[in-house]
């Protein structure tokens, strides 16, 4: 990326853990511990190269329809990294937030999350956003339910309600859409993910399992960006 202009915000749909796992004989949950060594490596990549942010799509709301077991396994690998990381977290000035029905996750998760993001809200280096319980089908639904309310209690007009509006109510509200989309392992799709924020989004997909998601594969990923032409629709 030298010399060259890095996007501000990286959005990552992680997959691929299952396939990776599943090649190498292993279960399924072992894919997950592998996929969580690579957020580190691109966490450090993303400081490395001027990303100023980064969000990833760690659990969806249908993620929560998975065995029973798996998805135990991987709120106990989330609680584990909130636990472990935060000293990191600090010496790097990196800014924890999430965004999602984070209701939903198990009280100790949540507990671990807002220790993390209050400890962290001054650092000013790189803000890593996890997308937990998330769905952007569901965080619209809430936005026009958020907006209804408004209309109601008549603290806006109907003639108020406009692009700008409606983003200032999205779980996003405080961030730069996504100048790049990643996904991994080769999945032509976006899953129920930023689906409002994605609109001018670059979309940049690529073979390797999330396991195998290397820095020098991010890299590669970022070069493919500094490529394309972004109109937004003037041209």
């Amino acid at each position: 990326m030298s010399g060259s202009v890095a996007p501000k915000h990286v959005a990552i749909i992680m997959d691929g853990n299952g396939r990776w796992a599943k090649a190498r004989g292993l279960e399924r949950t072992e894919g997950h511990k592998a996929g969580a060594e690579s957020v580190k490596k691109i966490v450090e990549a993303c400081i490395k190269n001027g990303v100023q942010y980064l969000t990833l799509f760690s659990f969806s709301t249908e993620n929560w329809k998975r065995d029973k077991h798996e998805v135990s396994t991987l709120m106990k690998l989330l609680q584990e990294a909130l636990d472990s990381e935060l000293d990191n977290l600090m010496k790097n000035s990196i800014r924890l937030k999430a965004i999602g029905d984070l209701e939903r996750l198990p009280l100790p998760v949540r507990i671990g999350l807002q220790k993390n993001i209050s400890a962290t809200a001054q650092n000013n280096k790189l803000e890593v956003v996890l997308a937990l319980s998330y769905g952007g089908r569901d965080e619209i639904v809430k936005a026009v339910q958020k907006i209804a309310a408004q209309v109601k209690n008549k603290e806006i007009d109907i003639a108020d309600i406009n692009q700008e509006l409606f983003s200032k109510v999205l779980w996003t509200a405080d961030m730069p859409d996504p100048d790049l989309l990643i996904r991994t392992s080769g999945e032509m799709r976006i899953s129920n993910f930023l689906l409002w924020q994605l609109a001018y989004t670059e979309i940049v997909v690529c073979p390797e399992y999330w396991p195998d998601f290397s820095e020098e594969v991010f890299e590669r990923c970022l070069a493919e960006f500094t490529k394309r032409e972004r109109r937004f629709g003037n041209a």
